[in-house]
């Protein structure tokens, strides 16, 4: 044994802020490598989310915004990642931090180095920074999915970066940070169901009132399918990869707690996706692939704060609450009169809200503490009558703190952009016709579309006609492309009365809007 390159673990024994000395001293003593290792496949795990959440909102908007959402997901990762380092993770997780903010003490990451994180001390500061980056990307990603086409990408990347500041920092302060009220009052929320799901879903909410209804909404002219159900899976299936590093790397360390962490998110992820198929075949009878991706979804989002937490048969409940649930949500934004058109408040924000409650109904003191050192009180499993309160207010605090100064920074946003104009929150109505991917990026979603716009139909001069827009792409396509793939026809909608949904439009998941549920 003393021949073999082994670094023996000791206990941290350190008191400078960095940690120690590396130069004089080995740092890595003080952590176990497979500690180390786990944390950082549990990143990169989160860091797949994001493309994940990309591709399935691209899957469920129409074809000419298609690229727009990708690139939000990932200029997301950019502006997040900079605020992080910036002053983000200072605010959230500094070891000074009061009741619903932190200080800047580790402003640019300064000090953040080996010392034990003050999520635990099994992994370092410098580790638990990286991972918890990876957690305001993908929630950003998810919140800025409601400018979905209509919304400009400049304020955007301003609102990304205020709203990682004051709405998104604060509630991780609180929820998970030792000092934070939220934590202090016995709230559980293993890996975000507040301030992952519930800010970003009201946010999300927000942001779709102050921005406004995409044009022709309520009438036929938004009586669409997603465009691409194979991206929808895609997305989907990196979102259901990502999520075992999102739900059991909190463990922050490798053992059995992060091991039932994995299993319950499939175990949900899977009851979810089964309820929500069934839930629309009776409405429909047709087996939805964009149903199902939404249900999975749906379980694996009200699993998160439960997961570190729960037995493994609880998740088959949260799996089939949250398919319910979240289905049945979506009707929610017309009787809210708000163009969610992503549907993220119904799956994000009321599947979060779903997951903490559930939470405080079967949290395990014995699932806790598979890792060998965490204690709880539990829920209502163990008679822990109160835990439910706990939840309820902590949900209430971060749905209702998101969704008020979502709302302001917005306004603020919009009143800015009409003395810089640079910073108009919507394109103009003639520019959302053409679709953001034109007006905002350049760039398309597929070669074929390069093709169309560059062909000139009969009649029409080079000059851009906004009112025949429509019209003139249509008439190119069929004109010009007769002999074009299937996958690339336009697609035919039938007006209300005719074809197997009769009576009703479609939303974004697959369920008659108007049917009787």
């Amino acid at each position: 044994m003393s021949d073999l390159d082994y670094v023996p673990y000791v206990p941290y024994n350190g008191t400078t802020p960095t940690g120690g000395d590396s130069l004089t001293h080995n740092l890595n003593v003080f952590y176990e490598s497979g500690d180390i290792a786990w944390m950082l496949t549990s990143t990169a795990l989160v860091l797949l989310m994001i493309p994940g959440v990309g591709f399935f909102y691209s899957g469920l908007a129409r074809r000419k915004s298609a690229l727009s959402l990708i690139w939000l997901s990932i200029m997301a990762t950019a502006v997040t990642s900079f605020q992080w380092f910036f002053w983000g993770y200072s605010l959230a997780f500094s070891h000074n931090a009061g009741l619903f903010i932190g200080t800047l003490d580790n402003f640019g990451l300064k000090n953040v180095l080996a010392q034990p994180s003050v999520g635990s001390a099994r992994i370092p500061d410098l580790l638990f920074a990286v991972y918890q980056g990876m957690f305001a990307s993908i929630t950003v990603a998810i919140v800025v999915g409601a400018a979905s086409e209509r919304g400009r990408m400049l304020p955007c990347i301003l609102f990304m970066f205020i709203w990682t500041t004051v709405v998104y920092d604060p509630i991780v302060c609180w929820t998970w940070n030792p000092h934070g009220w939220i934590y202090r009052l016995g709230g559980l929320d293993f890996a975000g169901g507040g301030p992952v799901h519930i800010a970003s879903g009201s946010a999300a909410l927000a942001y779709s009132y102050v921005l406004g209804k995409r044009a022709g909404y309520g009438t036929q002219k938004l009586n669409y399918r997603p465009h691409n159900v194979t991206q929808i899976v895609i997305g989907t299936v990196f979102l259901w990869v990502g999520w075992f590093g999102f739900n059991a790397g909190p463990t922050l360390s490798a053992n059995l707690r992060a091991v039932m962490a994995a299993l319950v998110t499939n175990l949900a992820a899977c009851m979810g996706g089964i309820t929500w198929c069934v839930v629309d075949y009776r409405l429909e009878r047709k087996w939805s692939t964009v149903g199902f991706c939404s249900g999975a979804i749906s379980g694996l989002v009200a699993i998160t704060p439960g997961s570190g937490f729960v037995p493994a048969w609880a998740a088959v409940v949260f799996g089939i609450v949250a398919g319910l649930t979240c289905n049945f949500a979506t009707k929610l934004k017309y009787w809210l009169n708000a163009d969610d058109a992503l549907d993220i408040f119904a799956v994000h924000g009321i599947g979060g809200l779903v997951g903490n409650l559930l939470t405080g109904f079967f949290a395990a003191d014995y699932i806790a503490h598979l890792d060998g050192y965490t204690q709880i009180r539990g829920g209502w499993l163990n008679h822990n009558w109160i835990q439910l309160a706990y939840q309820a207010a902590g949900s209430a605090a971060g749905m209702a703190y998101s969704f008020v100064v979502t709302a302001l920074i917005l306004t603020l946003i919009s009143f800015l952009g009409r003395v810089v104009p640079a910073l108009r929150l919507r394109v103009h109505r003639a520019e959302e016709e053409i679709g953001i991917d034109d007006v905002e990026i350049g760039e398309f979603a597929y070669d074929y579309v390069e093709l169309v716009r560059e062909v000139k139909a009969p009649g029409h001069d080079n000059e851009y006609d906004a009112e025949s827009a429509p019209d003139r792409y249509q008439s190119q396509a069929s004109i010009m492309l007769p002999e074009k793939p299937a996958a690339y026809q336009l697609r035919t909608i039938r007006p209300f009365g005719q074809g197997p949904y009769s009576g009703s439009h479609q939303n974004l998941h697959g369920r008659p809007v108007g049917a009787a549920t």
